[in-house]
């Protein structure tokens, strides 16, 4: 290996799904101004900006300087959906810039993450169909649903600019209801195989990786782009008589996001604990970061579709939990960065 190329090993194997850093800092972003610390919301915001670029930038490079590496993580069922975490990220960030005032810069996130969702989503699918060799479930893990994230984030996005869409508003609000159930559709797939792959097939401690955080999350954020269309004009009576079923699955998708995390505490609890693994930095715990702050303004907006404002009292205290995550993760990372490489 040339020399060049063996001091880039570290961009070689850079996580994919790093991505996940800009969701997490964004949705802690967006759940501190629900909650009326703009200062600080601020603060999170522009880090959120600064690290989507980085992140733009060193995956570009990676991809210019290791395109065969990249294929073999695309084309790989087990890291495919891992991608998604850039279109989450990228609507997150557009949500934040439609927030500050930029529409034009939020409805270009919007566009961009649409193309390569749809263009990673037909394309994650036929992986699965002509490149997976192995054909078990054993491949299936919590990542995977990273792509209903990558989804619903456009809805919520979605509902943010449809309202400045002039005449073309009803068309965004039907593809976003649409793009919403897909999402479900997706979820009960991918729930149903991920749960029988961890109730009834044989797990190793490293299955058990930050990654299965994510079915809380994707459930999270489905609740919450259901709120987010309740909440939005719906342009169309025909939009306006799914009211009540959206508000029905909203809410089941909240039961059934806050029903998982005492199991996830259990799992982590078992494997640092019980088993004595070590906790060391890995990047897929920023996966556990953005779903505690999506379960914050989840809950938030669901006080406030419903009406039921109770809700909220978990909120406030679920938002001192992501945001005490997200700085000891980021602590975490900086002396992991600080320890000499061997």
């Amino acid at each position: 290996m040339p020399e060049q190329s063996q001091k880039l090993i570290w961009l070689r194997d850079l996580y994919p799904g790093y991505f996940a850093m800009t969701m997490a800092t964004g949705i802690i972003s967006v759940a501190l101004r629900l909650q009326d610390f703009v200062v600080a919301s601020d603060v999170f915001f522009i880090i959120t900006l600064l690290t989507w670029c980085v992140m733009t930038f060193l995956y570009s490079w990676r991809l210019l300087k290791f395109p065969k590496t990249v294929w073999e993580n695309l084309i790989n069922p087990r890291t495919t959906f891992i991608f998604f975490t850039f279109v989450a990220a990228t609507n997150i960030s557009g949500m934040l810039l439609y927030q500050h005032g930029y529409l034009i810069f939020a409805l270009v996130c919007w566009v961009v993450a649409f193309i390569y969702w749809s263009a990673l989503m037909y394309f994650g699918f036929a992986s699965l169909c002509f490149a997976h060799e192995d054909r078990e479930v054993n491949v299936v893990h919590g990542g995977w649903l990273i792509l209903i994230v990558g989804t619903q984030s456009l809805v919520l996005l979605g509902t943010k600019i449809a309202a400045e869409l002039g005449e073309y508003a009803a068309y965004m609000m039907v593809e976003i209801h649409m793009l919403w159930a897909l999402g479900m559709i997706f979820y009960a797939i991918f729930v149903t195989l991920f749960c029988y792959r961890i109730f009834f097939l044989n797990m190793q401690a490293k299955d058990y990786s930050p990654l299965m955080w994510v079915i809380m999350g994707a459930a999270a954020i489905s609740a919450n782009a259901g709120s987010s269309l309740l909440l939005t004009d719906p342009i169309i009576p025909l939009l306006s008589s799914l009211h009540s079923i959206v508000q029905m699955f909203s809410i089941m998708l909240w039961t059934w996001a806050t029903w998982w995390i005492p199991l996830l505490v259990i799992i982590g609890l078992w494997k640092h604990v019980y088993k004595q693994i070590p906790l060391t930095y890995e990047p897929a715990q920023w996966s556990i970061v953005f779903p505690l702050g999506m379960y914050t303004v989840a809950t938030n907006n669901l006080a406030l579709s419903s009406e039921f404002t109770p809700l909220l009292y978990l909120s406030h205290g679920m938002l001192w939990i992501a945001l005490a995550a997200w700085i000891s993760l980021m602590l975490f990372l900086f002396y992991s960065l600080a320890q000499p490489k061997s």
